[in-house]
């Protein structure tokens, strides 16, 4: 029956347009189903016919086993809530700063000459090379884990913004100035509804981004965190308990971005018709 919906899925492709809600969702669904299907019967024939050790591909009941146990000793949801404090604090301020620049220098050439030099000079830097420094410059506390994810989400934010400003049509603009829309009603019902589909990407590209970052800044002078519980398996060996922090970071993650497309659905309903 699954694979029978599968013409229809292609046809639906061909034709550009999306699949039903539901028929979505079972498919989204029947994805992670195979996936830990493949995992179990990889981690199984491991700890069955062992051509290595089984530790270094627990099947799933034993990364569950892991994450269980460390929920019924009370550590997981302190790690869990170290790590999604860290990314709130970080991923807002860096969505704050961004946004605001990028607005501004979306609509005003003068800053955007300003600023986009040095924003495209130090965009390509990776910001695990900026780490050091915010250790040195902050200390190892949570100022420079917060900091490192704000430096990290900003760009990517920073750029989408700009490029959704910049990309209004002028004559649209002088259409609500001609019908006398003063500059504030120019803002908030023109440019800022003209630009949200790209600056909601940037968020979506921001959550992804600070969950990735996060386990760096976790593995440097940390106490709690979900980067934390990662680099604890590796100095121990602890590889199921490496994999069950790995896997809650991908869910809060896809979780962030859900909550994301779900706003983005709200506020942009003339892109998503039902």
């Amino acid at each position: 029956m699954w694979l029978s919906s599968v013409p229809e899925m292609m046809e639906w492709g061909l034709r550009g347009a999306s699949l039903p809600p539901r028929r979505a969702l079972s498919w989204r669904l029947a994805s992670l189903a195979i996936f830990l299907a493949l995992w179990s019967v990889a981690g199984g024939l491991v700890e069955a016919r062992r051509p290595f050790n089984p530790l270094f591909l627990p099947a799933p009941w034993v990364v569950i086993g892991a994450l269980l146990e460390l929920a019924r000793k009370g550590q997981l949801w302190v790690h869990v809530a170290a790590t999604l404090e860290r990314v709130a604090v970080g991923f807002s301020a860096g969505a704050l700063l961004a946004l605001a620049l990028g607005l501004l220098a979306g609509q005003v050439r003068a800053v955007r000459n300003v600023v986009e030099p040095v924003v495209e000079l130090l965009r390509p830097i990776p910001p695990l090379a900026m780490l050091p420094l915010f250790i040195v410059w902050v200390g190892i506390g949570e100022g420079s884990k917060v900091g490192f994810i704000t430096y990290a989400t900003f760009f990517p934010m920073f750029v989408t913004t700009v490029h959704g400003v910049a990309q209004i049509d002028a004559r649209l603009l002088r259409a609500a100035q001609s019908l006398g829309a003063r500059p504030r009603h120019l803002f908030f019902r023109v440019i800022l509804p003209a630009a949200l589909p790209d600056v909601l990407t940037g968020l979506r590209l921001g959550v992804a981004l600070s969950f990735f970052v996060i386990v760096i800044s976790e593995f440097v002078g940390a106490e709690h965190g979900l980067g934390y519980l990662i680099n604890d398996g590796r100095n121990f060996f602890l590889v199921p308990q490496m994999l069950g922090a790995a896997l809650l970071l991908g869910l809060l993650g896809y979780a962030g971005n859900g909550l994301v497309r779900v706003l983005e659905r709200r506020v942009l309903r003339w892109q998503h018709p039902r």
